[in-house]
């Protein structure tokens, strides 16, 4: 009976121990489904971080750019990329002009024609110089007696360049010395150029538009040489009229890259 008794106190102790280790480790047991949701939780805020990332990454590289154009076939990638500034810049209220081609342009561009002949007096009286129409160019625009011819109305500008020389008296370029003929005096040359316009709407009255050039001292015994260049802008009509004078003109440099004479039309 004694060791029914004993038995029967070691099964109450067994089971209280049993109920205690079970109370013990039942909160382990219960926390399962709460770290579940929080792990699945941390796991889709990575993705979304990693997927926003690549994203942001495709659109700097213009990756997804290139996508979107994509959806347009029948367009050129270029005409889709610069269409809106186009047109944010484009003023429709003013209407848009055709530019003229530079063929129909007016334009001239004569040299001097060699082998002139001036008198060698050292007089300043200004003398028009004539121009080599053959060599030279010419587009709607006349030459006469060295003079360049307006055909058509506009804003031009027009140009010229003389070079005078002279070389020691005797020389093989300058005929001084020769036949008896007696030297010239060029220690107070004047060499000027004058360029002007004829205008047929009041007789043909000539306006001086330029002039330049100098008082040269030069040596009779030595090569000299000096050019004179000038230009502007000017208003012409039709049939209105351009030519140079200079001072001295026997002085002048026969060669055509030293002296020469143009126009070309700007504008309206």
């Amino acid at each position: 009976m004694a060791a029914t008794h004993g038995e029967y106190r070691g099964y109450l102790r067994n089971a209280v121990d049993m109920e205690a280790g079970q109370h013990r480790f039942h909160p382990v047991q219960s926390s399962e489904p709460t770290y579940r949701p929080l792990l699945f939780g941390t796991l889709a805020d990575g993705l979304l971080q990693v997927a926003s990332s690549v994203a942001i990454l495709l659109h700097l590289t213009g990756y997804l750019q290139e996508v979107d154009l994509s959806a347009a076939p029948h367009r050129p990638i270029e005409e889709v990329q610069t269409e809106p500034v186009l047109n944010a810049l484009r003023d429709t209220r003013k209407p848009r002009k055709c530019k003229p081609s530079k063929e129909n342009v007016p334009a001239a561009h004569l040299q001097i024609r060699t082998r002139q002949e001036y008198p060698k007096k050292g007089e300043p009286k200004a003398i028009t110089i004539d121009w080599d129409e053959v060599h030279g160019y010419r587009h709607k625009m006349h030459y006469q007696k060295g003079k360049l011819l307006v055909m058509e109305s506009g804003f031009y500008y027009v140009y010229a360049k003389t070079c005078f020389r002279y070389y020691r008296q005797g020389g093989p370029e300058d005929g001084g010395g020769q036949g008896g003929a007696s030297p010239v005096d060029v220690s107070n040359t004047q060499l000027i150029q004058y360029i002007y316009h004829e205008i047929i709407n009041q007789n043909s009255k000539a306006l001086l538009l330029m002039k330049t050039g100098s008082t040269m001292r030069w040596n009779d015994t030595s090569y000299n040489m000096y050019c004179a260049q000038q230009g502007r802008g000017v208003k012409l009509n039709e049939g209105d009229a351009l030519f140079v004078n200079v001072s001295n003109a026997w002085m002048l440099d026969p060669e055509g890259e030293g002296t020469y004479f143009g126009a070309i039309k700007l504008g309206n």
